[in-house]
């Protein structure tokens, strides 16, 4: 069966698909755009966004993404900071009244009744483009930074990827991810490294999303652990949903810390583990859990290396907890300075901030990021603190409050779909954990508030609790 592109109100075949985005690009051109020539791509996942990307990719030009909802000042300084030439949106993206810019449904207008002057999309001038592609880390540790990416080294990044996750031609990929950020990004391309079917589906819709899953036989689903966690409840409470998970062959997680008792809830109910990654925008994707492998996050991919180590910097022996390093020829470039050149990356070992360790067989356990809180004479790491009450069946994330006496207090808010309250939360914790690790105040919501990423957002979290 031809692989296809499954959009809300069309399908088309790829060979359909590439025609569209070969006359995409030649209404590109005609707008100005050359090899080398930075656009801004600011839409929602949809079809236009897909052919759009492709288009761009084999004109050659260095594509900035930037997030459908990102604010309109930081949407101005990015445009500002890169140099844009053009900027490509739809109708929900917040752009200044004075920002000149084509919406992406009118890129398909202008070609439709066309006929292409190429024969196949080729991404050969993309790939020799050190900035390639420019895209944005979360803010979720800061202000948002620009990741300068080579065309060649993302492309590479994804064949390691899809090669170790063993994504084929026949498979049927449902990435319920934004597609302006390195996760779903990366699905929209390896769809199209392997020449297998992409359903875009409306990712903040799960229930039309796993309508469409079991329409289109969605083989492989990626997702944050939230969707997964939202995707367990919908299909709990509408069975007719069952069938788009029940028929999958692999469920692929990443992007946020996945909590032990949501993997053992997927094995039960549908006898497959949640397949867990490790990655990030600045080093691209690294590790990843597979059918055959499916512990923690898995194997580093061939080509990449990873080290643990101590504060000193020093290697430390599997099973011992430390601050990844990574060592990958796919990394960034560098990162974008204030007048758009590139401040280049040096080579070699990278530190990531996160924590994690390496077991005797080399699989990756991450366990959070390395944020030291100082309390009653001990350091805590509460990332740490928060997986080990997550493995007793309490999903909470933690935010430290400075303190003249203590040194910090401890926020922890607890998501409670059922409504067990605060003091049932706080006994709880008060048998999890010891004393110096003990919540000041327990704040309970029925959700996490989540980030464009589908993360937990600790921005949010931060400002509650100083509240």
């Amino acid at each position: 069966m031809s692989a296809k592109i499954f959009a809300r109100d069309a399908v088309r075949t790829l060979p359909e698909f590439e025609r569209d985005a070969l006359l995409v690009a030649q209404v590109l051109r005609e707008r100005g755009v050359g090899p080398g020539d930075r656009v801004t791509l600011k839409a929602g996942n949809s079809a236009a966004w897909v052919a759009s990307l492709l288009a761009l990719m084999h004109i050659g030009a260095s594509v900035v993404l930037v997030d459908q909802q990102e604010h309109l000042e930081e949407t101005r300084r990015i445009i500002l900071r890169t140099g844009t030439k053009l900027v490509l949106c739809d109708e929900d993206a917040p752009l200044d009244d004075e920002q000149e810019a084509i919406h992406v449904y009118e890129l398909l207008v202008a070609a439709a009744g066309r006929v292409p002057t190429e024969e196949r999309l080729s991404f050969d001038a993309w790939r020799e483009r050190p900035d390639g592609l420019i895209m944005w880390t979360s803010g979720s540790t800061g202000s948002p930074k620009g990741v300068v990416k080579s065309g060649g080294k993302f492309l590479k990044n994804l064949e390691r990827n899809a090669d170790q996750v063993g994504h084929r031609e026949d498979d049927v990929l449902l990435p319920l991810l934004p597609f302006a950020h390195q996760y779903g990004l990366s699905m929209v391309l390896i769809a199209w490294i392997r020449q297998c079917s992409l359903v875009i589906a409306p990712y903040r819709r799960l229930d039309h999303s796993l309508l469409m899953a079991a329409q289109s036989g969605a083989t492989v689903i990626d997702a944050t652990p939230a969707s997964y966690r939202s995707m367990l409840n919908l299909v709990t409470r509408k069975p007719s949903l069952r069938p788009a998970l029940a028929d999958a062959r692999m469920f692929c997680v990443g992007a946020a810390p996945l909590d032990t008792p949501l993997v053992d809830q997927y094995i039960q109910e549908f006898g497959m583990p949640l397949l867990d990654s490790y990655g990030s925008t600045e080093l691209g994707n690294i590790a990843f859990a597979t059918l055959d492998n499916p512990v923690a996050c898995g194997q580093v991919m061939d080509g990449i290396r990873l080290r643990v180590v101590d504060d000193e910097g020093r290697d430390v022996a599997a099973g011992q907890a430390g601050e990844l390093e990574v060592d990958t020829p796919d990394g960034m470039e560098g990162q974008l300075a204030e007048d758009g050149s590139l401040v280049p990356t040096p080579a070699g070992w990278q530190r990531t901030g996160d924590l994690g360790y390496l077991d005797a067989v080399g699989n990756l356990y991450v366990l959070g990021r390395k944020y030291a809180v100082h309390r009653m004479g001990y350091t805590l790491y509460p990332e740490l603190i928060e997986r080990s009450v997550a493995a007793k069946g309490c999903s909470a994330r933690i935010v430290a409050l400075p303190d003249e006496r203590r040194g910090a207090q401890l926020v922890f808010f607890v998501e409670d779909g059922e409504g067990l309250g605060v003091a049932h939360w706080r006994d709880r914790l008060r048998e999890m954990l010891a004393a110096y690790e003990r919540p000041d105040r327990v704040l309970v919501l029925d959700r996490f508030p989540l980030n464009r990423n589908g993360k937990p957002d600790k921005r949010q979290l931060e400002r509650l609790a100083a509240e």
